[in-house]
Formats: structure tokens, C-alpha cells, sequence
């Protein structure tokens, strides 16, 4: 393995370990530390940190520490890898999710939907904020994959395996974003009524939070019968795919059981993004270009 190979990896790790820092700075109600300030915090670069502000301001400095990460993947992709490989696109693409997720950041602190806001514009950023997130993590899970010696995507060459592809990613991102936003009523409106939003009894976050756990177990279902019926040949991250879906439910069963206390909640997301991880890898390895097509004789 190259070094910018084991480098494109460790940013893709790294960006997950940003992502479990945001959701703590959600399930926590720490969105507020900073106050309406950005980039900076409390007004000032380095704040003095205790409490909530220290939370976020951990969170905003290994943002930044991601983006520069994934600046630095870019230009070392562009002067090692030879013009037209994928990997250079993946690596662009990874920059413009990653700005946007600055961006998109940066929007809900000034907007304040943060701590016990409980706007309807907060209960749509928040899943959109999540969507840009997955593309991210698509981008440098296969910025690390054609690093490592992956052959360019070709959706020509596999006409049914590229409809399934898609179909599954968009059911992840639903899923994805419907557990969002049950993540968010949970924070806002904990069902033992203690919460500083109040009891929540009335605000429609409550009913939505049943959407997330239907929508998971039909989706597993769906996708274990459709994986017990496929003939193709599956790669480790396809096998994988059966057991991480298992553990999302075991856990979100969990989750639940428990009173959605905030370590559990971070578990749930990790697996979370490693079955998005997994499934973006186990796609493109069904999709790439097959070697005789790629080396001819």
C-alpha cells in the first residue's frame, strides 16, 4: 500500500471520527457553545473552554483539521496520479462536499438551529446537513478505493447491477435522513419529558419518530431477501454487508431499550457510516471496469 494510499484511508477514518464529534455536539445541546458565531468561537479563535463550548469547539477544530486533510488529498492526488484516473475526481469531489459541509455548518449556527431550537428550518437542515455528509463519505471511500488499485466505474458493462446499486444507496440515504431526524426529536423531546424543549407532545418531530425503525426493518428485509437471492459473486465488503445490517437493528433495538442514552446513539452511528463505507465499497467493486476491458491483450 502507497503512502497516499494509507493517507486517503486514514482521512476517510478520520472524517467519520468528525462526524461521531458532531452528532455528541447534537445529542448533548452543545450547538449553541459558540453562540452565533462562526468560524470563530464566542468571538475569538481560542475560547476559554468548559461546558458546551468546549464540545462544539472540539467539533469546529477537527472540521477544520478534516478540511485541510482533504485539501492536502487533492493536491497530492493531482501531482501523483496521472491525468484522467478517477481517483483525481473522487478527490475533487471530496473537497466540494467537505466545503459544503462547512458551509451548511456554518448556515445553522448563524441561523441558531441549534440547542432547543425546534424550527421547522432546522428539522429540514438537519437531514440535508446528513445527505452532504453521505457524499462525502462516498467520495473519500472511493477516492481510497481507486488508491488502492480499483478500476474505474463503468455502469455500462453492468446495466443490472447498477440500478440495484442505486436503488440500495438511495434507500440508505432515506434512511439515513428519517434517522436524523428521529436522532433530533430524541435530543429535543426525550420521552421521559425532561428535556429543556419540554415535553414535545404536540410538536410533529414526536410522530415522526416512528418512521426511522419502520423504514429500517422493512429496508433490512428487503435488503437480506434480495441478497439471499442474488447468484453474483460478492466481494468481502458485500459479504459484510448481511451482518452490519443486523447490528443497525440489534442496536437501534437497543438504543431504544435503553432510553437513547448518548454513547449508544454514537454506536448506532458509527455503524451507520460503516455500512454506507461498506456498501459504497462492495458497489464499486460490482461496478469497475472488468480487467479484460481494462487491460486488453
Amino acid at each position: 500500500m502507497t503512502r497516499i494510499t494509507r493517507y486517503a484511508w486514514f482521512t476517510l477514518l478520520f472524517n467519520v471520527g468528525v462526524i461521531l464529534l458532531g452528532a455528541l455536539v447534537r445529542a448533548t445541546g452543545s450547538g449553541a457553545g459558540c453562540g452565533r458565531s462562526w468560524p470563530t468561537c464566542q468571538g475569538e479563535v481560542v475560547p476559554e473552554l468548559s461546558g458546551a463550548t468546549a464540545v462544539e469547539f472540539t467539533h469546529r477544530a477537527a472540521s477544520g483539521i478534516a478540511l485541510v486533510l482533504v485539501a492536502v488529498l487533492v493536491v497530492w492526488a493531482w501531482r501523483a496520479v496521472p491525468k484522467g484516473e478517477p481517483a483525481r475526481t473522487g478527490a475533487a469531489m471530496s473537497l466540494a462536499a467537505i466545503v459544503g459541509e462547512a458551509l451548511i455548518g456554518g448556515m445553522i449556527v448563524l441561523a441558531e438551529w441549534v440547542a432547543d431550537d425546534v424550527s421547522t428550518a432546522r428539522v429540514v437542515a438537519v437531514p440535508l446537513h446528513l445527505v452532504n455528509t453521505l457524499f462525502l463519505l462516498a467520495a473519500l471511500t472511493l477516492t481510497a478505493f481507486w488508491l488502492s488499485g480499483g478500476r474505474r466505474l463503468s455502469p455500462k458493462d453492468h446495466p443490472g447491477v447498477w440500478g440495484w446499486a442505486v436503488a440500495g444507496a438511495g434507500a440508505i440515504v432515506l434512511l439515513a435522513a428519517t434517522g436524523a431526524i428521529t436522532a433530533l426529536a430524541d435530543t429535543l423531546f426525550p420521552k421521559s419529558g425532561s428535556g429543556a424543549a419540554g415535553s414535545g407532545e404536540a410538536h410533529f418531530l414526536t410522530d415522526l419518530r416512528v418512521v426511522h425503525p419502520i423504514l429500517a426493518v422493512v429496508g433490512a428485509s428487503i435488503g437480506w431477501w434480495v441478497s439471499g437471492r442474488s447468484e453474483a459473486p460478492r466481494s468481502r465488503a458485500g459479504r459484510a454487508l448481511p451482518l452490519l445490517v443486523g447490528l443497525m437493528l440489534l442496536t437501534g433495538v437497543l438504543n431504544v431499550a435503553l432510553g437513547v442514552p448518548v454513547w449508544m446513539q454514537l454506536v448506532h452511528l458509527l455503524l451507520a457510516d460503516g455500512l454506507w463505507i461498506t456498501y459504497v465499497l462492495a458497489s464499486a467493486e460490482a461496478l469497475q471496469v472488468p480487467v479484460e476491458v481494462a487491460q486488453p491483450v
